[in-house]
């Protein structure tokens, strides 16, 4: 089986081009974004902690309804406004960065406005997917796309941290707006006639609520679901607690911050790339990941020094892609077409949204116990998440709920 099937697709390829250059650019803004809030608010941890709260609180409040608009409009035009909009947003706060006008303030409400675009933003991409490839090469380009994000992931901050230590913060946010250009102009060059759209679902009274009847109905989903929020809102605020690490424990720079966030990529493309191989996602695999993944993010932040805590980040990375790659294919492939829009908006809202939830609270555990427990307890959490989900529902369904039902109405 090719690792790299989905390629094929030349649809596929024009998005995974743009994918490349613009992921790198976010992740080179998240740099410099966090470095701007520790540097505005002299480190603080519970400031970071708001910024990355506001920027997942529109997915908290709205994020089932980015499902509905995914269900109902052409996804390859929804993406065109939201990408174009975020490069502006990105632009804007390139603008009060390079004139020294940037105060916290702005941070936090360009933050906000970034989160309300990625509650229509997120489930369109994810369900555009499979009408991309179709659904016999959707597991595979979901990993692809992860290890296109994390390809970036490494990137981006290596050239963020250079760029911050050598000129600051402004020029990185402009270059991740020029970077929305690649994306728009990919989505322009796709050819209709190759993507596999089905028919959209007709505007209705109750669409939400049938969507989540319909997964409240289906008992591997809702596991899923539980697993996805604890790990989600305590287990995955790298861009804080490793910034904090960085910073407060090994007193290192910016460049050592980008680092870091490199070395967890390393391992995320390398989770990646395995689970591309896979045909048929199972839940077992996920369940199994999400443990490892706690007890390797624990591991991470009691490494006394700052090269074993690189060294521990890789394998920490891998178990969090194989069971997020594992999470997302899971639940693309066991609903229908037709449902597959507000679906992916719930796991959306559980994945994204549950950071406002964790993330400032993990900040402020990080200010009164110090930085590593930001990633200490963020581990225990996801481990005890598993531990007690497969100890109340599995057994009740001697885990028949571990092997995903494949949609038949596709």
């Amino acid at each position: 089986m090719s690792l790299f099937r989905s390629l094929h697709n030349r649809n596929y390829r024009l998005f995974s081009a743009g994918q490349v250059v613009s992921n790198t650019g976010t992740w080179m803004q998240r740099v410099a974004q966090d470095w701007l809030v520790l540097n505005l608010t002299h480190g603080s941890g519970t400031a970071l902690g708001i910024t990355t709260g506001l920027q997942f609180l529109p997915l908290l409040l709205f994020g089932l309804y980015g499902g509905v608009i995914a269900d109902r409009f052409p996804k390859r035009r929804i993406l065109m406004i939201t990408q174009l909009a975020m490069g502006m947003l990105a632009l804007v706060l390139g603008v009060l960065a390079l004139t020294g006008s940037a105060q916290v303030w702005h941070v936090y409400a360009l933050a906000f406005g970034l989160g309300v675009l990625t509650v229509v933003d997120n489930p369109t991409r994810q369900t555009f997917a499979v009408e991309m490839v179709g659904p016999n090469d959707l597991s595979n380009a979901i990993a692809l796309n992860s290890a296109i994000f994390n390809t970036a992931r490494i990137l981006g901050p290596a050239i963020a941290g250079g760029l911050i230590a050598a000129i600051g913060t402004g020029p990185v946010f402009i270059v991740n707006a020029a970077s929305y250009l690649a994306v728009l102009l990919g989505l322009y060059l796709m050819r209709d006639e190759e993507l596999y759209i089905r028919p959209r679902v007709p505007r209705a009274k109750g669409q939400l609520r049938e969507g989540l009847r319909y997964v409240r109905d289906r008992r591997d989903l809702v596991m899923l679901l539980i697993v996805l929020f604890f790990v989600a809102a305590f287990g995955m605020n790298f861009q804080m607690t490793t910034a904090l690490m960085s910073r407060e424990v090994f007193h290192s720079g910016a460049g050592s911050f980008g680092l870091a966030s490199t070395m967890l990529a390393v391992g995320a493309v390398s989770g990646s790339l395995l689970s591309a191989r896979r045909k048929r996602p199972r839940m077992r695999l996920m369940l199994i990941a999400a443990a490892a993944f706690g007890v390797l993010e624990i591991v991470s932040g009691a490494m006394p020094t700052y090269v074993l805590f690189l060294v521990a980040l890789i394998p920490t990375g891998v178990a969090l892609l194989t069971f997020n790659t594992t999470a997302n294919a899971v639940m693309q492939l066991s609903v229908p077409s037709w449902m597959r829009g507000r679906v992916m908006g719930l796991y959306m809202l559980v994945f994204a949204g549950s950071s406002p939830i964790g993330a400032p609270l993990l900040g402020w555990l990080a200010e009164v116990f110090g930085p590593r427990s930001g990633l200490i307890i963020g581990g225990v959490v996801s481990l005890a998440a598993v531990t007690v989900v497969v100890a109340i529902m599995a057994p009740r369904s001697a885990l028949n709920a571990l092997r995903p039902r494949v949609a038949e109405t596709e």
